[in-house]
């Protein structure tokens, strides 16, 4: 079974209907303790930095998570839970993030373009990961966001992609991956990844 965690900042409805819609055993989870008894974890997220690490530690998620990560779970963040994976971020100077990852999380730099980077951008894979099988290079997904990662060792990087610079889309390490874009707003290849992250929980 997958568990979905609920700290009141995730885009719970549209991930579990997605994974729910591709014949994935789900459950949406409200209590750390109970993190333990599920084969993999997904930690969604929209929203403020700050406001999402204060809600994952006033439910008692923050080393329940880093417990999963370090157990070889699979387990996939998406955007702002991909953000909090890492160590810190400009968006909340201060607030400590899980760690997982280091490096930091930057705001887009000031120029013409417009942020946030909303909707679709073709996504350059970096190296072979099991999260993206069947996921061509240059394939299209769906962001919506302000930051990006930064981490400190670039050999986590599964994938970039272009706006205003080059950013990290995607980072992972063994059963780890996080992913900047929604694979549940990103139609096939979203789906494709969710379809993956399933396989490796199977």
């Amino acid at each position: 079974m997958i568990a979905l965690i609920d700290y009141n900042m995730g885009n719970l409805l549209s991930v579990n209907k997605a994974l729910e819609s591709i014949g994935g055993d789900i459950r949406i989870v409200d209590k750390a303790s109970e993190l333990e008894k599920f084969d993999s974890v997904i930690l969604p997220g929209v929203g403020h930095f700050g406001d999402g690490m204060e809600h994952l530690r006033s439910r008692g998620f923050e080393p329940a998570v880093i417990k999963a990560a370090q157990s070889g779970k699979p387990l996939l963040g998406i955007c702002l839970g991909m953000h909090m994976m890492l160590e810190s971020s400009e968006e909340a100077p201060g607030v400590s993030g899980l760690g997982i990852f280091k490096g930091k999380v930057l705001k887009f730099p000031e120029c013409n373009e417009k942020v946030p980077h909303m909707g679709w951008n073709s996504l350059s894979l970096k190296q072979n990961s099991k999260f993206f099988d069947g996921v061509q290079d240059n394939s299209y997904f769906y962001f919506v966001h302000s930051y990006y990662v930064a981490p400190e060792n670039s050999d986590c990087i599964i994938g970039s992609c272009n706006y205003i610079k080059d950013f990290a889309a995607v980072i992972g390490k063994g059963n780890i991956c996080a992913t900047q874009f929604h694979p549940e707003k990103s139609q096939k290849n979203g789906l494709q990844i969710l379809k993956n992250f399933i396989a490796t929980t199977a």
